[in-house]
């Protein structure tokens, strides 16, 4: 029989190439692409090597179950579920999402090797386009999953080359028009422990050194589309005085958001921009760009995009929001029994968004466990988490799995 250490790192094995770029080392997996369809027939398989059934609803989100959901669901026990995703950011690091799913997979392993039997029905779920890598919007399978964001909202995002969401699922093979949220497959969780790597490197700092944490909450966080406009012109004929440069709105607009997320205590990003014409000798008359703005409090946050919102208008430019996500506590009596089952390890809050945040507000009762991430970086190819550390997560998410669908629970 295997190890829990030997089918991990099988599974770890074979994942490591797909989407992966032979210069960078990154990784590009995005929602309904060629490497998401390896990925999802990857999820697939694991699953039926186990026997596990598997279902995917009406999002496309797939969820491998030990046990019948409904027949528990109709006893008043509803399942404990498992996971993560499976996609990444441009570029993305190994661990976000992945280790999650690896880690589900294993401490299923684990459990059976330890003869368990489950009182309550145990899922993985693989969540789709959590990272909103493609269209924009992050955690779009749980969001329409939970009818936090529309279906027809959803089919009708766009990603860089004109391709709408309807679009592509049509190509890899779904019918747009399924999507839209599923209550049926959401009341079949009764509890949602979602393992993930740090973004971050507090677990790593000399005066806490722990290998996990459990997650407290969720700082509230968003996406906003900033548009600014000009007049298309040639860069080497056009007179400064004679511009209308849509790219010096939008440099404001960045500077703004630095400035007005130092001074109010947040984090403030612009990390994607599409320029049109897009001509290295042509001035722009079109910048779009994303902000991602984050912080503890909720008013600090909407005063940055604000004070954006302001510099943009005076440009005669735009800002939407593309998404929002109000602060996210997760269950504090699940947290609590997770921390003291797993020996009073730390309980930490994050700023970066999950799926179990998306089922948290829900109403689904959620926790997260943290491996610890020595170079503090994620989105990243030097994102990183030691073996050690990795099969430590694995065998407390095997303890937390026994106790909440233990014969007690």
């Amino acid at each position: 029989m295997s190890t829990p250490s030997q089918t991990f790192d099988s599974m770890w094995r074979d994942l490591m190439p797909v989407g992966r770029d032979a210069t960078s080392g990154g990784y590009r997996r995005f929602a309904w692409t060629r490497q998401d369809h390896t990925l999802r027939e990857w999820f697939a398989a694991e699953a039926a090597r186990r026997g596990l059934d598997l279902t995917v609803d009406r999002v496309g989100n797939q969820w491998a179950w030990w046990g019948d959901p409904d027949a528990a669901l109709a006893a008043g026990r509803p399942g404990i579920v498992t996971g993560s995703h499976l996609d990444s950011v441009p570029d993305g690091g190994a661990f976000d999402g992945p280790l999650g799913v690896v880690s589900a997979f294993a401490a299923l392993d684990a459990l059976r090797a330890n003869g368990f039997e489950p009182d309550r029905p145990i899922g993985i779920v693989n969540f789709v386009d959590e990272e909103g890598a493609r269209f924009g919007v992050a955690c779009a399978g749980s969001r329409v999953l939970t009818g936090a964001m529309t279906a027809d909202r959803a089919r009708s995002l766009t990603d860089a080359d004109g391709v709408s969401m309807a679009e592509a699922l049509a190509a890899a093979g779904r019918s747009a028009e399924e999507l839209g949220p599923d209550s049926e497959t959401v009341r079949r969780v009764g509890a949602f422990v979602e393992l993930h790597v740090e973004q971050g490197r507090h677990l790593s700092l000399p005066e806490v050194d722990q290998p996990l944490a459990v997650g407290s909450d969720i700082w509230p966080h968003g996406r906003w589309r900033v548009r600014t406009l000009g007049e298309a012109n040639h860069a080497g004929t056009t007179r400064l005085e004679d511009r209308e440069d849509a790219m010096l709105g939008f440099a404001a607009a960045v500077i703004a958001a630095r400035r007005a997320a130092e001074q109010h205590g947040c984090v403030a990003t612009v990390g994607k921009v599409a320029v049109t014409p897009g001509g290295v000798n042509a001035i722009p008359s079109e910048v779009t760009g994303w902000l991602d703005a984050r912080g503890a409090d909720e008013d600090a946050v909407r005063a940055v995009v604000a004070a954006v919102t302001e510099v943009v208008e005076e440009f005669g430019g735009l800002v939407v929001e593309d998404s929002w996500t109000g602060s996210t506590p997760f269950d504090p009596g699940l947290a609590r029994r997770l921390a003291t089952r797993l020996g009073g390890i730390p309980v930490i809050g994050t700023g970066a968004g999950h799926d179990a945040g998306i089922l948290a507000n829900a109403g689904v009762p959620t926790a997260m466990l943290f491996v610890r991430n020595p170079t503090g970086i994620s989105h990243s190819p030097e994102e990183f988490a030691t073996s050690e550390d990795c099969l430590l997560g694995v065998e407390a998410l095997t303890d937390v799995l026994t106790d909440l669908a233990g014969a007690h629970s």
